[in-house]
């Protein structure tokens, strides 16, 4: 084995797709695994969502491709699983980022809320891993990196539904490992903390003493984390670096 860093690491002749890759943690995401030399499908809802990250994939020298599609409508997961490998021959890396997350407690929260968010963070998953945990299979190798949360473990009750369905989708990661394990297809999830990212940006302009005071005990290190302080990880998750880990939740939270 070559143990140099650059190799284990190396994701040349590989093709990922990252969902959710428009902005914020997927666009970080998608940038990492195509300065560690994947071929990157970038996914938004709409063409021109996935642009800003494109260029600067190809600003970076990779090669990257938009794919478009609502996580939300059925069987979407599995359109874009299929435009991938039709695109690109095989797919060998899923990054399951797009999420749905509407702050409600539960018996605020309407059917239509609750129904979006299981359908983006659970029915897709569901449908994406139908798609493409065969092909891998058969190929003898595959990396699915699955974005969770820390609310999987410690939910709050304005994030209730939310919460559950991180909760679902990685014990979905987890019975697809177990099934997958002894055919070169690793399954993980990768659980931030408090990042910053659109998500707190009226948070921290309309109540910026509560976002102070927010911070000083979201976690130890008394900060939120930055989108590329998750590549790392990620990469690590999709690479060969990765290889004897299955199953698992990468947590990464300044300490929680």
């Amino acid at each position: 084995m070559n143990y140099a860093p650059n190799s284990v690491f190396d994701l040349n002749g590989r093709t990922a797709l990252v969902t959710g890759a428009s902005r914020g943690i997927g666009a970080a995401i998608a940038k990492g695994l195509a300065g560690a030399g994947a071929q990157v499908f970038v996914h938004g809802q709409t063409q021109a969502s996935t642009a800003s990250t494109i260029e600067a994939i190809h600003d970076m020298g990779h090669t990257a491709h938009g794919v478009v599609g609502d996580l939300s409508t059925p069987l979407m997961g599995q359109e874009l699983i299929a435009t991938c490998e039709a695109q690109a021959g095989k797919l060998d890396i899923l990054v399951i980022n797009a999420s749905a997350q509407i702050n409600a407690p539960l018996a605020d929260l309407t059917d239509e809320d609750l129904s979006f968010q299981i359908n983006v963070n659970l029915r897709s998953t569901i449908d994406m891993l139908r798609a493409s945990l065969p092909l891998m299979s058969k190929r003898g190798w595959g990396r699915v990196v699955s974005i969770g949360s820390i609310n999987q473990f410690g939910p709050k009750p304005v994030v209730t539904a939310y919460a559950a369905t991180k909760a679902a989708q990685h014990n979905l990661i987890q019975s697809q490992a177990r099934e997958y394990a002894q055919t070169g297809v690793t399954l993980n999830t990768l659980s931030p903390g408090l990042i910053d990212t659109d998500r707190n940006a009226s948070k921290k302009v309309n109540e910026p003493e509560g976002w102070t005071a927010y911070l000083a005990t979201a976690n130890w290190m008394g900060r939120a984390g930055t989108v590329d302080e998750m590549v790392g990880a990620a990469v690590f998750l999709a690479s060969e670096a990765s290889s004897f880990m299955t199953g698992e939740v990468l947590t990464l939270s300044g300490g929680y």
